[in-house]
């Protein structure tokens, strides 16, 4: 299991000087991917933010985790895609996902036939992506296109999947899965079977599973639980990721997240490796400058020590 960092946490200062210098640590401190979400009612462009990191932090993989795909059409997508790659070059993979119909409600975009919009955008966008034009036409999403773009390589595409439909078009179209409060029994119980039958269905490579959750090594495990739940609250509370708590056993994120002393958060990062992440990206959540320095501390070193040893 790789580790990378989620600086997502930072999406609220507004500031590319506050993320830049957060991904140049995390690059500094060994770690193999810095991810980025993108708020569709606020927030700062993530590609455009990645892009800015990119110029400044070098070799470090760069992913959204997610770009909402309702607000974007693949062709708008794949050409920022194509001019980041153009600036940093091919280190950067694109997390996208249907977000939450509540988050589409703010701007005034039906969430109709999700599951039927994900499909047909992926069967827009990979073409663009991978070979630089597209002639689809769906129900909902058409794409006529052949651009100036004509990429050496594959973009590598992670889909934030939850359910069983989205699983199976995650993994017979795109490359893997991003996930966020899903818990290990979840994860190996779960999205790991059915994304990767619908990969191997699809003679597909095994796909990435992405996993993200909040991370602290602390001696006041039970304040920081409750802050997670109490800051975090919405998470448990829309349908998608309250299907996932239900499926894991618990019904706050506090709950969910890797809290509590170096010997305990040791144990959890390995029940997710067991459970068959292939990359946890570690959102830091801590009330202290101690348990900041402990945590990355901790992260750091069982990095170190899964690339000095055998890694699953």
């Amino acid at each position: 299991m790789r580790v990378g960092i989620n600086g997502t946490g930072l999406v609220q200062t507004a500031s590319i000087d506050a993320i830049a210098a957060h991904a140049k640590v995390a690059a500094e401190d060994g770690f193999s991917s810095y991810w980025l979400a993108e708020h569709p009612t606020g927030g700062l462009d993530a590609m455009t933010v990645l892009t800015v990191v990119g110029l400044q932090v070098p070799e470090i993989e760069l992913g959204t985790a997610i770009i909402p795909t309702f607000p974007r059409h693949p062709m708008v997508l794949a050409g920022q895609v194509h001019t980041l790659h153009n600036a940093i070059g091919s280190r950067f993979t694109l997390g996208i996902g249907l977000s939450h119909e509540t988050m589409m409600a703010q701007l005034g975009i039906p969430f109709d036939r999700p599951i039927r919009h994900l499909k047909e955008y992926l069967s827009a966008l990979m073409p663009l992506l991978n070979e630089g034009r597209v002639s689809f036409k769906g129900d909902m999403i058409s794409c006529e296109a052949d651009t100036f773009f004509k990429p050496e390589q594959p973009t590598p595409v992670v889909v934030a999947a939850l359910g069983p439909q989205a699983l199976k078009v995650a993994g017979r179209l795109s490359d893997g899965t991003t996930l966020a409060w899903v818990g290990p029994r979840t994860i190996r119980e779960h999205i790991k079977p059915r994304i990767t039958e619908a990969a191997v269905g699809a003679n597909r490579a095994a796909p990435r599973i992405i996993a993200t959750l909040p991370i602290c090594v602390t001696n006041n495990e039970d304040t920081v639980r409750a802050r997670i739940s109490k800051n975090l609250k919405m998470y448990g509370e829309l349908p998608s990721y309250k299907a996932m708590f239900e499926r894991e056993g618990v019904s706050e994120p506090g709950e969910l997240a890797m809290v509590g002393s170096a010997a305990k958060v040791t144990d959890l990062l390995e029940e997710l490796a067991i459970s068959g992440v292939t990359d946890f990206a570690a959102s830091e959540f801590t009330t202290s400058r101690e348990e900041g320095e402990q945590t990355r501390d901790l992260i750091k070193q069982w990095n170190l020590n899964r690339q000095g040893g055998n890694q699953q």
